[in-house]
């Protein structure tokens, strides 16, 4: 089946109800037969639960990987995956990430054993450079958050398999509409199901997709039932509700991200623009080759550094200055102020969450604010 088609009907097989739309099954444990089984096949909901089967299902075949785990925020499910590792392996992460990955990295597993070399990743060379003996895993983020570079998933999945290390690629900004990184050889993906996935800025969830069942996926399936960092029944329905939209709406995101990203390049305002889906972006060409659309955020820098960011910010009107992405309405940040020290986001960068407003619309507010 075709994506869209998949979206609307994966998981649903599990629910044995008869409703179109599957219930919200909402209890904590469940009732053994005479001979001690469990004839529905659940046993308490730390373990499983009908609606976090759904789920799995749904993002596994989504992302054509073979098996998945839900939890209940996105960090959980990183945190997991590089709790699966073992002390005194090697991570090789991306220097333009999520704060909260790098930040979890430095402040929590480098103090309990991992260690972690960072490099731009879009430079094969680099990371290359950096692979060693006890190389584990290579952290890909691509398009990246907030630069929105581009990182080439087959050639750096080639490379890690070359050294038997783990490739895991976060594909929250794309999601699987417009990206699917085990097609390409990545061994494991990552979504905070918080954005994109529910779409409706209501629910926090996370999910790893595994593409064979590996000894990395099978430890961090023990992680998730024993350490109980799992969805609600409710968060998993909504997120599977959320999927069901979620290639009518990718679309609507990238076609607006398309149009606020082409007038921005052009005003003589702005001192750059980072969007892969502009000609002119030093990661357009790699990325025409991995996706199918280039996402619904996009990011510019304007001189004056901190001040003239804020002062930007402030007079949007169709903007929330809100922090996160991939709801209906669109949002403005300041990553730098966000990110606090440490931060790699320069001080005139803002953050545009492009939602579902008319593309026109979010122009006319730009423009004004730019003024």
């Amino acid at each position: 089946m075709r994506f869209e088609t998949l979206a609307i009907h994966a998981g649903d097989d599990h629910d044995t109800s008869g409703s179109v739309i599957p219930p919200i099954y909402v209890s904590t444990t469940y009732r053994r037969g005479a001979d001690g089984s469990f004839a529905g096949g659940n046993n308490y909901i730390r373990d499983d639960n009908p609606n976090r089967r759904m789920l799995e299902s749904c993002m596994a075949q989504l992302e054509g990987g073979v098996a998945a785990a839900a939890f209940a925020s996105g960090m959980a499910a990183t945190m997991t995956v590089f709790q699966a590792l073992d002390p005194g392996d090697h991570v090789v992460a991306p220097r333009d990430a999520f704060a909260g990955t790098r930040k979890l990295l430095d402040e929590l597993f480098v103090r309990w054993g991992l260690c972690v070399t960072y490099v731009d990743t879009s430079n094969v060379g680099q990371l290359r450079a950096a692979l060693r003996p006890s190389t584990k895993l290579i952290w890909i983020e691509t398009p990246s958050n907030p630069l929105l570079s581009v990182t080439d998933i087959g050639r750096l999945a080639a490379l890690a398999h070359d050294t038997r290390a783990y490739t895991v690629c976060d594909n929250t900004v794309a999601t699987p509409a417009l990206q699917r990184p085990l097609d390409l050889g990545a061994d494991l993906v990552i979504h905070s199901a918080t954005k994109y996935l529910s779409g409706y800025s209501d629910v926090m969830t996370g999910v790893v997709v595994t593409r064979t069942e590996s000894e990395l996926f099978r430890r961090i399936r023990s992680l998730q039932v024993d350490g109980g960092a799992v969805p609600s029944p409710f968060d998993c329905w909504l997120v599977r509700r959320g999927i069901r939209s979620l290639s009518v709406r990718m679309q609507g995101h990238c076609a607006g991200a398309a149009a606020v990203s082409a007038f921005l390049a052009t005003h003589p305002g702005v001192d750059c623009v980072h969007y892969p889906g502009l000609e002119t972006d030093p990661g357009h060409e790699l990325a025409t080759t991995q996706m199918r659309m280039f996402g619904g955020l996009v990011s510019f820098v304007l001189p004056g550094g901190r001040d003239r960011a804020f002062a930007v910010a402030a007079k949007l009107r169709l903007f929330t200055r809100a922090t996160s992405f991939g709801g209906p309405e669109s949002l403005v940040e300041h990553r730098a102020s966000i990110e606090g020290p440490g931060t790699r986001s320069p001080e005139g960068l803002l953050r545009l969450a492009i939602g579902l407003e008319h593309p026109y619309d979010l122009i006319d507010d730009l423009s004004q604010a730019l003024k």
